[in-house]
């Protein structure tokens, strides 16, 4: 059976758009789109010693430091117009944390939050790390890396909520498919 679209008699209505964002109705329901970029992606990376790679970052909309994957938009820059869910992977890969890497694939792709936005999200695995730089992210950015090992993960994430931070729940779905997934292999 095959899910159900919208009804065709709803057209959307811009009620605000912002530089990054638009404000939209659809009937009675409200949502966001970005205004530029297609989709986020985010990178599930373990370097070869079995290590996670994780970022910490001040998020503004929740006025906490908050511990994610690597992740970024897709196309959001200027010279990225026709970059996809891989390439814009390896580029945020390297600016966030500092790694390159030999392999990126696709692992799943789905809506980071179907109440409230158009955006989707794409999970990728990235193997064959190696450092070539910094990290830390562009000049907007002050990210801190973290290479935790992959069988203290959960235990140091508790203790990093513990601490305070944020830690963002699409994270976990990250180390889900991990473990589950035949493509993250």
């Amino acid at each position: 059976m095959k899910p159900e679209s919208n009804p065709p008699d709803e057209s959307i209505q811009t009620l605000y758009r912002g530089n990054w964002l638009t404000l939209c109705q659809r009937g009675h329901w409200e949502y966001v789109e970005r205004n530029n970029a297609g989709g986020a992606v985010i990178i599930i990376a373990v370097t070869d010693d079995d290590k996670l790679l994780f970022v910490e970052q001040y998020r503004h909309p929740i006025d906490k430091r908050t511990i994610e994957m690597p992740a970024g938009l897709v196309g959001d820059l200027e010279e990225s117009g026709d970059e996809d869910a891989l390439m814009a992977a390896r580029r945020e890969l390297e600016e966030e944390t500092g790694f390159a890497c030999d392999s990126i694939k696709f692992v799943h792709a789905g809506p980071s939050s179907a109440g409230l936005s158009t955006e989707i999200m794409t999970f990728v695995r990235a193997t064959g790390l190696r450092r070539v730089g910094q990290g830390g992210g562009d000049e907007s950015e002050q990210i801190t890396v973290h290479e935790v090992p992959r069988t203290k993960a959960g235990p140091w994430l508790f203790e990093m909520a513990g601490k305070g931070y944020s830690i963002d729940p699409k994270l976990f779905a990250g180390l889900w498919f991990l473990e589950h997934s035949r493509q993250s292999d």
